[in-house]
């Protein structure tokens, strides 16, 4: 099933401000609450989309790389989509759009239907983004690739399984919040009691707090290491082009969320192609023979090599045209061409037995140039080469 447009998901124009992104989402995902919705699986799923719409949306990267190339510019941005995403994971990450007293007093502080205890917020601190280069090649751009890198960066430490804490033993309960992660305070206006949630001071809005530290990773719940990462890279990409990887960046610091992997695309230069948009160009240099009496040659191609036929007569800049021997575009059917442009080699040390010949032969009527009027200009040419 493909997938809705953002931008209709939260119900606001490609040009709204980050400001306007914000409250339509907030507005949404208010209507598709699962506190408001119990048991419908549906208005879940459009909670987890619009969740997943704001992720891209509200990140000026991400929005960029969506509105030029679509879905494929974020397609490793999660990976999952809104029917893989973890509840907690939105939660933690967009609860405080709504704010805290809000889901406090709106929703009786309680949330998915379990009892006591308001909205706690996840463990520890989400790990920061990475960036790094991928150089490509014309052969991987134009067929896509994945791609299997060693990554270093900060990983959960499989001591205390990314807690921070000695033993399970160590990790007690938070006395200032029960548990909870928020504190709740009553106070009487003429308006009547307001009650207000806020997060708690003692535990951070974990809900529990560390008495022994672990030994391996120093209470962070984290060790610099490096990390295998498998990118899959559609097929087109073009150098400058960012692909992002939720949560393969920086592990979170005691089981906070990881970060995101932010992949720019570098293009490997050619030996004989020049890349120009989706179109392949080609330099083809012929001696004059070649060029008056005609032949066939073979010049290179993204895939391979290609013969081509060079009529008889052909003119120095001549531009022949291989059809859908360029690259293909991001998310598209549409695809380039190669673009092979002659040039005629026009010998620089003659002998004096090569001289002689060509003296005689510069009198002759067929050696004078003659261009005519149907002739396209150097112009012309060049306009038509990068169209």
């Amino acid at each position: 099933m493909a997938k809705r447009d953002y931008y209709e998901i939260l119900g606001v124009s490609k040009g709204a401000a980050a400001d306007e992104i914000k409250k339509a989402y907030r507005k949404v995902a208010m209507q598709y609450h699962p506190d408001r919705n119990p048991g419908d699986k549906s208005a879940e799923e459009k909670f987890k989309e619009a969740a997943e719409a704001y992720e891209v949306l509200s990140d000026q990267d991400k929005r960029g790389q969506y509105d030029r190339f679509g879905h494929a510019g974020v397609s490793g941005a999660s990976g999952r989509g809104p029917s893989g995403q973890n509840m907690e994971d939105i939660f933690s990450q967009f609860g405080d759009i709504f704010g805290e007293d809000i889901f406090g007093s709106f929703f009786g502080g309680q949330r998915g239907g379990g009892g006591g205890g308001g909205q706690r917020r996840a463990r520890g601190t989400r790990g920061s983004n990475l960036r790094i280069k991928l150089k490509l090649n014309f052969e991987e751009i134009a067929k896509g690739v994945t791609k299997n890198i060693k990554v270093k960066k900060y990983v959960s430490c499989q001591t205390c399984a990314g807690s921070g804490a000695k033993d399970k033993g160590s990790v007690q309960t938070c006395s200032t919040c029960g548990g909870s992660g928020q504190v709740r305070k009553v106070t009487s206006t003429f308006l009547g009691q307001m009650q207000t949630v806020t997060t708690c001071p003692g535990c951070n809005g974990e809900g529990s707090t560390i008495t022994a530290k672990c030994g391996n990773c120093k209470g962070d719940g984290r060790v610099y290491g490096e990390e295998m990462v498998n990118i899959d890279i559609p097929a087109g990409v073009q150098e400058g082009m960012q692909l992002n990887l939720s949560g393969k960046g920086n592990a979170g610091e005691r089981g906070g969320a990881p970060g995101d992997l932010v992949i720019l695309i570098e293009e490997e230069a050619h030996k004989e192609l020049v890349r120009e948009g989706l179109n392949v160009a080609y330099e083809l240099h012929l001696s004059f023979p070649e060029a008056a009496f005609g032949t066939s040659v073979e010049v290179p191609t993204i895939d391979g090599r290609a013969k081509i036929k060079i009529p008889a007569g052909t003119q120095s800049g001549k531009v022949f045209r291989l059809k859908g021997k360029g690259f293909p575009a991001v998310q598209s059917y549409e695809k380039g061409d190669q673009l092979v442009q002659v040039n005629i080699w026009t010998p620089q040390n003659l002998s004096s037995e090569e001289r002689a010949v060509l003296e005689k032969l510069s009198n002759s009527p067929n050696f004078r140039p003659a261009p005519e009027k149907s002739q396209k200009s150097f112009f012309d040419k060049m306009r038509e080469m990068f169209s």
